[in-house]
């Protein structure tokens, strides 16, 4: 073999390792990213072929069936299609309130030692006898983040809900506004019955609020999107979407009962306080909780809540107004029935065909409930002529009203229908 023919030998062998080695690194990689690749390379391929068969002068062409359209263009004369579309999006209630959606920051004052030893200390001049050799020094430190909304301004101020878990005994609050500007906030009121809190900031950092949809007309599926600082003020303005998967769902919380919005929309720590917004741009909802794991320890996704818009309303408008939330209240204990088992009912002495309401287990010395004459033993079974099963519906038809009001209270009582007028008074 000829020195000519050796060299060109070597050189297709070098050739060939490459190719291989090349065909081995491109299988690695469609490994690694999954089948979509795989199947992309081959579209690819398919239609570099095309390509290539056509001449250098050919234009752009479309033809298309029934399941999509194949493009035929000059190699390396791929455009952007800039047509476009916001058909099925919430692009546009995103914009309606992107900028009123703010992080609130709670600081709180935290203790730190330090040596009070001078500077002559270090060279061994210090007074080694000395009891006060350090000290203790309080500084704020953020606590915890949350978020906000603000939905209206009045008087030179800016007012933001969130929710009351946010700013809990925070020594300071501030705000970090859309603009990534932080500015101190004024706690107005709060209330930890309802987890809401009112916040003020000055007017001329405002330049967008938010307005309240009625949370009275959602519908089960209709598509919402939560907007707030997951996982902190980094992660502001984050937009995740999803539906309504229950408009009225009773859980507790802090040991009362709520109804809340239930959702599928992703909400995580830092959420808390921002808003839920429907299509419209409208808030429906401020998102206060998530359920991470069931009774049992099982995982749980996609299961998170809103407190109402129309709940929102009343107490923040009441927060401005007082600072604070005078409820009314009936002065008594009870529980639901159908959460009581037959022998507590028996021993109780329930009548066993009485399937719903609330049995009166005590009754307070000369409250609203003693005066009108409710005993204890008595199953509350309607108020304000709707029925109640659940303490969560008692709360709401009590709440509507205000301290002062009378409202009819009916009971079963030995098995007789009894209706009292109950005259409202204030919680303590």
């Amino acid at each position: 073999m000829s020195e000519e023919q050796d060299k060109q030998r070597n050189t297709r062998k070098k050739e060939n390792n490459r190719l291989l080695t090349k065909a081995a690194i491109i299988g690695v990689v469609a490994g690694l990213l999954g089948g979509g690749i795989a199947y992309g390379g081959l579209s690819a391929a398919n239609l570099n072929s095309n390509a290539s068969s056509s001449t250098a002068s050919s234009t752009s062409s479309s033809n298309t069936g029934q399941t999509g359209s194949v493009t035929t263009s000059s190699s390396g004369t791929t455009k952007v299609n800039k047509s476009r579309t916001t058909s099925g999006t919430m692009t546009s209630a995103y914009k309606k309130v992107k900028n009123s959606v703010i992080s609130v920051l709670n600081y709180k004052y935290t203790s730190s030692s330090s040596s009070s030893s001078d500077i002559y200390s270090i060279f061994g001049y210090g007074d080694s006898d000395s009891s006060d050799s350090s000290s203790s020094k309080k500084s704020l430190t953020l606590y915890s983040e949350g978020s906000g909304v603000i939905y209206t301004t009045a008087n030179g101020k800016g007012y933001i809900v969130t929710n009351n878990h946010v700013i809990s005994g925070a020594a300071k609050v501030k705000v970090m506004l859309d603009s990534g500007k932080t500015i101190a906030a004024k706690v107005v009121g709060k209330d930890s019955t309802s987890d809401l809190a009112v916040l003020s900031i000055d007017s001329k950092y405002v330049t967008q609020t938010a307005s309240f949809g009625d949370s009275s007309s959602l519908q089960s599926a209709q598509t919402v999107i939560a907007i707030g600082s997951p996982e902190g003020y980094e992660y502001a303005s984050t937009v995740t979407q999803g539906i309504i998967s229950s408009p009225s769902r009773t859980i507790t919380y802090n040991s009362n009962q709520m109804t809340v919005i239930q959702t599928d929309a992703a909400i995580n720590s830092g959420n808390s306080g921002g808003p839920l917004v429907n299509s419209d741009g409208q808030v429906i909802g401020i998102n206060s909780m998530k359920l991470s794991s069931s009774s049992s320890g099982d995982s749980v996704e996609g299961m998170g809540f809103a407190i109402p818009s129309n709940e929102v309303v009343t107490i923040v408008n009441q927060l401005v107004k007082n600072g604070k939330i005078t409820r009314p209240q009936l002065g008594i204990k009870v529980a639901a029935i159908d959460e009581l088992n037959s022998y507590y009912k028996k021993q109780l002495g329930i009548s066993t065909s009485l399937k719903k309401g609330l049995y009166v287990a005590g009754v307070t010395s000369g409250s609203a409930a003693a005066s009108a004459g409710i005993k204890k033993g008595d199953v509350i079974t309607a108020a304000d002529g709707k029925t109640v099963n659940d303490v969560a519906t008692l709360h709401s038809i009590l709440y509507s009203h205000s301290v002062g009001d009378k409202v009819k209270i009916t009971v079963n009582r030995n098995g007789k229908t009894m209706t009292f007028t109950v005259t409202l008074q204030a919680s303590n």
